[in-house]
């Protein structure tokens, strides 16, 4: 049987073109000399536009990745960094591992060899898992509590109203009418703790009809006060959806962020309504072939840092007179469609996601989406 044989340098190219794992080698002054196929869509350049460049000023901007890349190159010792964030362009930084070892031949500068392991996407499914699991826990444990709170109210109520219909005087019947108004009051704020009532009703339905909807009413509420802008790609296929739920949660994203540019003096004030396509996207432990991520963003003053993680949780609200129950009812129906809702604020930008696959319930919808 013949055997194929190759030369070092060609068998070492093939290995290192069809790693997954980012390769680069840098000359002592940190020069791209070599990036293999994986660095090059980590980096989102080709080799022709990196090799012979220097690296972005941001690339290794911690001082202590710098020294350490210094020390390897001077004295060999390698070393390993977790986690670590690499801008690779202006606004565009990744998540890696990497690695870096000395390359040292006699006659030739010492040279670096760069191992990268890209950690963006492993990082977001693991905090959106973590997310599911405790926005589940903590929906059964409200769920729980409001059915408790619900029990004992229809006999507060009741015993209220016997007693109002025995009491000698009628004035006396204003303190009863405080317990039977409290009650309601109560009931009415369990009823909401236990979110949507019903199952979705899945059809086919055009998502921008209901974000014009949802644009029309926003405008009949603050017709001068708020920009409100669109940018949709029309392309998008059908979406299987219930449609009353669907607008229940883009109004809510909506008047949230009108109500963060109003609270507070913004210039030019604007919301913006996004449609795009996501392909191959995992949602939660779920990969999907086609996602549409529909985006509600404000230049607003952005979220404070504390209430980022907790904002989708019940009872977290960040204005005064705000009850902490409208995003997390919103989760809770962006979940029955198996989708999933984030938020990513600064200071002048906010942007809540909704991210939901076309091809789920595509076997209970009234007819069939063409790209699912």
């Amino acid at each position: 049987m013949a055997i194929t044989t190759y030369t070092d340098d060609s068998l070492h190219k093939r290995l290192l073109d069809h790693l997954g794992t980012a390769v680069l080698l840098l000359d002592h002054v940190l020069i791209p000399r070599y990036l293999n196929p994986a660095a090059e869509v980590l980096l989102a350049a080709s080799a022709q536009r990196v090799l012979g460049q220097p690296l972005p000023e941001g690339f290794f901007s911690d001082p202590e990745a710098r020294a350490a890349l210094a020390r390897c190159a001077e004295e060999g010792h390698s070393f390993t960094r977790r986690e670590a964030r690499l801008e690779i362009m202006p606004g565009h930084s990744v998540t890696v591992d990497y690695s870096v070892t000395q390359l040292a031949e006699p006659g030739r500068a010492p040279a670096l060899l760069l191992e990268l392991q890209p950690l963006d996407r492993m990082l977001r499914i693991a905090r959106e898992e973590a997310f599911t699991h405790a926005h589940q826990a903590t929906r059964a444990l409200v769920r729980g509590v409001a059915h408790e709170i619900k029990n004992p109210l229809g006999g507060i109520r009741g015993a209220a109203q016997l007693l109002e219909r025995a009491l000698p005087a009628a004035e006396l019947t204003e303190y009863t009418r405080v317990i039977i108004d409290e009650a309601d009051r109560l009931r009415a704020l369990a009823d909401r703790l236990l979110g949507p009532r019903r199952a979705p009703q899945f059809r086919l339905l055009n998502v921008h009809e209901c974000l014009e909807y949802v644009r029309q009413l926003i405008l009949a509420e603050h017709p001068h006060s708020v920009r409100l802008r669109r940018d949709y790609d029309t392309s998008l296929p059908e979406l299987p959806a219930d449609r009353d739920q669907l607008i229940q949660v883009i109004l809510n994203l909506a008047r949230n962020a009108v109500q963060a540019l109003t609270e507070v003096s913004v210039p030019a004030p604007e919301v913006i309504f996004r449609t795009r396509i996501l392909r191959q996207f995992t949602i939660g432990a779920q990969r999907h072939r086609l996602v549409l991520r529909i985006d509600i963003e404000d230049n607003g003053p952005g979220i404070p840092e504390p209430l980022r993680e907790t904002l989708f949780y019940p009872m977290v609200s960040g204005r005064a007179q705000g009850t902490g129950l409208g995003l997390s009812i919103a989760q809770a129906i962006v979940s029955q469609h198996q989708g999933m809702m984030v938020c990513d604020s600064r200071e002048g930008r906010t942007v809540f996601s909704l991210l939901l696959p076309f091809e789920q319930h595509a076997a209970g919808t009234e007819g069939e989406s063409a790209w699912a």
